[in-house]
């Protein structure tokens, strides 16, 4: 197999150079169960494990490969098995705040680059989720496509969209129907040979059916969303990258139960590009945009040139990247343990597939 299909580039053959690459070969990781890979390398697809040394010296779960990572393996000659050795540094990745107590970051995608955000045009449609997506998008360095399905449930179309467009920015969108095959060619065309993009949104909201348009054949499984709430069940259990006929590889990931976001300043700033406009005219440059005096965006809420929800949505995020940052220096305060780091982590990695 030439991996040039499944991605690989000049930018990913410098980082190989930079290891320590003897009797190893390259591959990309197209699913994961209980820490077992599927590689594909040039020559053919393998079932490989982690090596103890690289797992051993993993201090983040988050870390650890994932679908979508270009790894450096040793392959098993004649039983299509292989061993994991390194994974080389990601490019992008979607990732979140692990659900619970406890600060961690759970990586469910890497090495996307465009990302379609799912959400329907039924009573699962929520403006305040969409920001959320959209800023695991920015924050993880993916472009963002929002996808407004279902377009044959909603008598009011049109306003949808303007909704949708307040919160997305320069995000493009996309209006789909699959019985009505509305917008299915332009999702095609979005997609690049060689890319690799990803499908985001809550339970129900139609992405294994999208995916099946995309390739021709019904290859996800799908269920009937109850019509009483607009919930569906959660028919996608893993993540797992899917070669397209036509060229691009396409990732579908279950649907989240809980979104808390982890993000970083720049991901915040992506997703409120109205309100980093309005910041350059506050008085201090350190405005938080809360209490201060001075502030240009609070002045534009008041008056009601910026939207009130935007503002207070603004807030709310911005409270728990605070949140988030302290949890974080915390944690980088407490010394870790070495002794049994690894069998922690594999513990670690085995709650977080509890989506």
């Amino acid at each position: 197999m030439d991996l040039s299909g499944l991605g690989w580039h000049d930018g990913w053959a410098a980082a190989w150079k930079a290891l320590d690459t003897a009797a190893l070969v390259p591959g990309r990781i197209v699913g994961e169960d209980r820490h077992v890979y599927s590689v594909v390398t040039a020559a053919e697809e393998v079932s490989a494990t982690l090596a103890g040394r690289l797992l051993h010296e993993t201090e983040e779960s988050s870390a650890l490969p994932r679908v979508g990572d270009w790894v450096a393996l040793t392959p098993q000659p004649g039983e299509s098995k292989g061993v994991i050795r390194h994974c080389l540094p990601r490019r992008t990745r979607l990732a979140r705040r692990l659900p619970g107590r406890e600060t961690r970051e759970q990586v469910l995608a890497a090495n996307v680059d465009l990302v379609f955000i799912v959400q329907s045009l039924d009573a699962n449609f929520r403006p305040r989720r969409l920001e959320r997506f959209l800023m695991m998008a920015h924050d993880g360095g993916v472009a963002p496509v929002v996808v407004l399905n279902k377009a044959d449930l909603c008598s009011a179309v049109e306003a949808r969209v303007a909704e949708a467009r307040a919160v997305c920015g320069e995000a493009p969108i996309l209006v789909t129907s699959i019985p009505r095959r509305r917008g299915l060619q332009a999702m095609a065309r979005t997609i690049r040979p060689a890319q690799t993009v990803a499908f985001i949104g809550s339970s129900g909201v139609g992405k294994s059916s999208l995916i099946n348009s995309l390739y021709g054949e019904e290859i996800q499984a799908t269920i009937e969303v109850r019509a009483a709430d607009a919930k569906g069940r959660h028919t996608t259990s893993w993540r797992e990258l899917i070669p397209l006929p036509g060229g691009g590889l396409v990732m579908d990931t279950p649907g989240l139960r809980e979104l808390q976001a982890w993000l970083d300043e720049e991901g915040l700033a992506g997703t409120f590009p109205e309100i980093r406009m309005l910041a350059g005219s506050c008085r201090f440059r350190d405005c938080r945009h809360a209490a201060e005096p001075g502030c240009a965006v609070r002045a534009a809420a008041t008056s009601g040139v910026l939207p009130r929800d935007r503002y207070e949505a603004f807030l709310k995020l911005q409270g728990e990247h605070q949140t988030l940052a302290g949890s974080r220096a915390e944690r980088q305060r407490i010394p870790r343990p070495s002794p049994g780091r690894g069998r922690a982590i594999r513990r670690q990695n085995f709650e977080d597939e509890d989506l």
